[in-house]
């Protein structure tokens, strides 16, 4: 028993050593046997090249009117709100005087007065007409006297207007053209109405821009400002088509005509831009907000129907370029593919697309990147 126990040891013994050895010749015979590397095949194709830049920006009104009281006071009326149209001289708003107590005051005394002035002037004038029709005074001292009297009323008119206006902003006169309404001075779309009932307002003077009333912008007439590196701008030029994309309105492009390039910079996080400006064309179905965030793509070059390949198809030497047409037909899977290296011409290339002048065929097919490795 001992001895058939021992004989089968020697017998496992023998089979590990001899697995050993065939799983050592085969590592050594897959290290020998020569890599297949595959590639993808690309087609060449025809199409469009186009080599554009993106600036960044905003969609913003042409114009923007801030509309500013002309006298200071009280809102006392807010007649429109924002999102309306207003046309020209349509009322906003309406503003109560409050007078200045120094200013009222002199305005009432000079209409005391000229009330007096005026009184006596009158019981002048009125004696002298009554002598003038008994023959005892002459024609022109007659006319004299009535000159004086009209001066008096006119300086009355006037005394009295001036207290309306220091007391209440207006005079029944020109009441059609009173400052304490506030009107539109452009026909348009309210865009903001910072101001409520009973807010005070100062009007623009030398010191002080003024209170906003409102925000008139007409929303027909829109540009896109944005910003360009300094890279590209040297690229672009005033008249250049740009398409407009809207970050809140995805399904649409809007095309605009480049009109403004800044002609000087300004550094922004260590890089200096250059502001641009673009008229939009807004379909008249559609309504974009003031303020929309949106990318405009500038077309810089373009090519129509063209020859063109991946830009990894392409290999660059110096200042030769070349690519890789695959031998007679496609390798069978696993087996090695056979490229010839031949010269191009190229042309335009967008960093993704290159265009192909001469050298290969929309029959040839190219090596493209590598997928694998086969042993």
């Amino acid at each position: 028993m001992k001895q058939g126990k021992g004989n089968i040891g020697k017998i496992l013994l023998f089979a590990v050593i001899g697995l050993i050895v065939v799983i050592t010749f085969w590592f050594l015979w897959e290290k020998s046997q020569p890599k297949v590397t595959l590639y993808d095949i690309v087609s060449p194709e025809m199409g469009d090249i186009e080599n554009q830049t993106v600036a960044t920006g905003t969609i913003e009104p042409r114009d923007e009117i801030l509309i500013k009281p002309q006298i200071s006071g009280i809102v006392t009326e807010v007649l429109k709100t924002a999102g309306q149209r207003v046309g020209v001289g349509e009322v906003i708003a309406s503003v109560k005087v409050i007078p200045e107590m120094g200013s009222l005051n002199s305005a009432e005394s000079r209409v005391r007065v000229a009330d007096i002035n005026q009184t006596q002037i009158q019981q002048e004038y009125d004696r002298q007409s009554t002598l003038y029709k008994s023959g005892v005074i002459s024609k022109e001292e007659f006319e004299a006297a009535e000159a004086n009297y009209q001066k008096a009323k006119e300086e009355t008119s006037n005394a009295t207007s001036a207290l309306d206006i220091v007391r209440d902003g207006v005079t029944q006169r020109y009441a059609h053209l009173s400052n304490t309404k506030i009107r539109s001075t452009i026909a348009g779309m309210i865009l903001d109405v910072p101001v409520k009932v009973g807010n005070s307002v100062i009007q623009a003077n030398t010191f002080n821009d003024g209170t906003t009333i409102a925000s008139v912008a007409n929303m027909n007439d829109l540009i896109f400002v944005g910003t360009i590196d300094e890279t590209e701008v040297g690229k672009i030029q005033v008249g250049m088509p740009i398409r407009i994309m809207i970050g809140a309105i995805e399904s649409q492009q809007f095309d605009a005509a480049l009109e403004y390039i800044s002609p000087k910079g300004t550094s922004s996080n260590g890089a200096v831009l250059f502001q641009i400006k673009a008229a939009v064309k807004v379909p008249a179905t559609t309504f974009i907000r003031a303020g929309y965030s949106a990318n405009a793509q500038i077309v810089l070059q373009s090519v129509q129907n063209v020859l063109k390949v991946p830009e990894s198809v392409v290999e660059f030497s110096g200042d030769s370029t070349f690519v890789y047409v695959l031998k007679g037909k496609a390798a069978p899977i696993g087996k090695v593919q056979l490229f010839e290296k031949k010269p191009v011409e190229i042309g335009m290339s967008n960093g993704i697309d290159v265009e192909i002048k001469n050298g290969v065929t929309l029959t040839d097919k190219l090596r493209g990147n590598e997928k694998e490795t086969k042993k």
